[in-house]
């Protein structure tokens, strides 16, 4: 493709089986072609839907829907109804579940407390770290807690060091069908650092290989002790892991390291993450921190001392649709279940309630999402349950100005930013499960709603959970299933703007 646009750009691009105008609320299962008149001479040009997808090769379903976005009538639809895994596209949902519930201001807090006093700043009692809910914590955030309690006075604690996590459920990972190694599948509760990620990074040397492990941010690279890491002389699996009570740990197999290298690795155990860091980032204000514990509740007349807010709400949901940051996206759900008088065990709770929720306030029909990420196996919902949600919440200002903008690319690869259609989306990608959902604008700057779904659940359903990290032919699947979606949006903004 060239930058010259025109209607020559558009043809051999993009298509969809045609129906006839017809409201939202009763669009037609079966796609219908319209009489073709003056202009549709270049419409008739354009590729079909199935011959993108034929085009395509891509084994498995595929579902999609398009309608106009102010007056809801679909333009063209497949598979409407079908009921397939969302993938991060669920992330939308949450983004609109969690600033209902809680607002676009809302601030999450984490706070230092102190039991007993303080008296010639010294801490009488108990210093406690406690969350309250805020995904977005880092070390150099904690770096800073450190030094506002010395500013506030304090200079040492005569008691123990606590840990209050209890904001939020503990829960030992997202989705128990993922490798233990995967850090988009980080340990939950209610005291997140760093997105629950330790960095593991190892250097080969004479005597073998010598392996860190920190929670390292921007300026800061503190060494941890709640993590540990063994390299063992054999050839599988990649790694292991092991919960050690009060640590988490790892061994990994030696011949898979080479010379040097690093990568994230989820937290189990968030709680005791936070408070290694923070331990070391008051150390080094001077203030000594000693006996390290987890309490279940936070005692009744603890003097605040510091207190820590993140930004606004609605910063973190849209670096969290940019980013698709799973754990946030479960913490801020979470966070909206409790604040409505639930209380959610589990993500499948937390879930159901948010599902209960887009039926009566976004007009979905079957929302059957598990999760508030997407990454669960078992969730389900349909293009045309998605798209009445984008329908719905169009021209309110709540989601569209936090989507993200979505370049398209030549056929070599390369983005093309002065694109004619454009395009504000989220994405979900899982294993050959490709899915995008938003709000576009044809050339002539007419506005449309469209979700696109792709999955092939049968070559899915073989893969073993070791497997899941990188199976064979998922890269090349999933660039199919992105190729298909830009077809079909191109296609769309030439056909319904001629």
């Amino acid at each position: 493709m060239t930058k010259q646009f025109s209607r020559r750009f558009f043809l051999g691009s993009a298509a969809a089986g045609l129906v006839a105008p017809a409201a939202l609320a009763a669009p037609p299962e079966v796609s219908l072609r319209p009489v073709l008149r003056g202009d549709d001479l270049f419409r008739k040009a354009i590729q079909t839907a199935p011959e993108l997808i034929a085009k395509a090769k891509l084994d498995g379903r595929v579902s999609f829907i398009v309608a106009d976005a102010k007056t809801g009538t679909v333009l063209e639809q497949m598979a409407p109804t079908l009921g397939l895994l969302p993938a991060s596209v669920t992330k939308a949902i949450t983004a609109l579940y969690a600033l209902d519930t809680l607002g676009a201001d809302h601030r999450f807090e984490t706070r230092i407390l102190a039991t007993g006093g303080i008296k010639d700043g010294e801490v009488q009692g108990d210093l406690i770290l406690a969350g309250g809910g805020d995904p977005t914590l880092d070390t150099d955030t904690l770096a800073t807690m450190a030094a506002n309690l010395k500013a506030a006075g304090v200079s040492s604690v005569k008691g123990s060091f606590k840990i209050y996590e209890g904001s939020l459920p503990l829960l030992r990972g997202i989705d128990p069908g993922q490798p233990d190694h995967v850090s988009y599948n980080p340990g939950l509760s209610g005291l997140a650092l760093n997105y629950n990620r330790v960095h593991f990074e190892w250097k080969r040397d004479n005597s073998g290989y010598t392996v860190t492990m920190d929670g390292r941010s921007e300026k800061y690279r503190p060494a941890v002790a709640m993590a540990a890491m063994q390299v063992q002389d054999r050839i599988s699996p990649l790694y292991t892991y092991q919960d050690s009570g009060m640590r988490d740990d790892w061994t990994v197999a030696k011949p898979a390291l080479g010379r040097g290298g690093s990568r994230w690795l989820p937290v189990r155990k968030p709680g005791l993450y936070a408070g290694d860091v923070f331990a070391t980032m008051s150390g080094a204000q001077g203030i000594r921190l000693r006996g390290l514990g987890l309490i279940d509740r936070l005692p009744t007349g603890a003097d605040v001392v510091v207190t820590q807010q993140s930004v606004p709400l609605r910063d973190i949901m849209r670096d969290m649709l940019k980013y698709s940051t799973n754990l946030t996206a479960e913490m801020a759900g979470l966070a909206a279940t409790l604040a409505r008088g639930k209380e959610p065990k589990t993500l499948k709770d937390s879930a159901a309630e948010m599902n209960r929720w887009a039926t009566t306030n976004l007009g979905m029909r079957e929302p059957a999402l598990v999760d508030h990420s997407g990454l669960g196996e078992d969730s389900r919902i349909s293009a045309r349950d998605m798209v009445t949600a984008l329908i719905k919440v169009n021209g309110s200002g709540t989601l569209k100005p936090i989507l993200k903008t979505i370049v398209f690319r030549d056929d070599q690869g390369r983005p093309m930013p002065d694109h004619p259609v454009k395009v504000q989306a989220k994405t979900g990608t899982l294993n050959f499960v490709s899915a995008l959902a938003g709000y576009m604008q044809a050339p002539n700057g007419r506005e449309m709603v469209f979700v696109i779904f792709s999955a092939d659940e049968t070559r899915r359903a073989k893969l073993s959970r070791a497997d899941r990290e990188r199976p064979d032919g998922g890269a090349a699947w999933n660039a199919r299933a992105k190729r298909l979606q830009q077809d079909l949006i191109e296609r769309w903004g030439a056909y319904h703007a001629a």
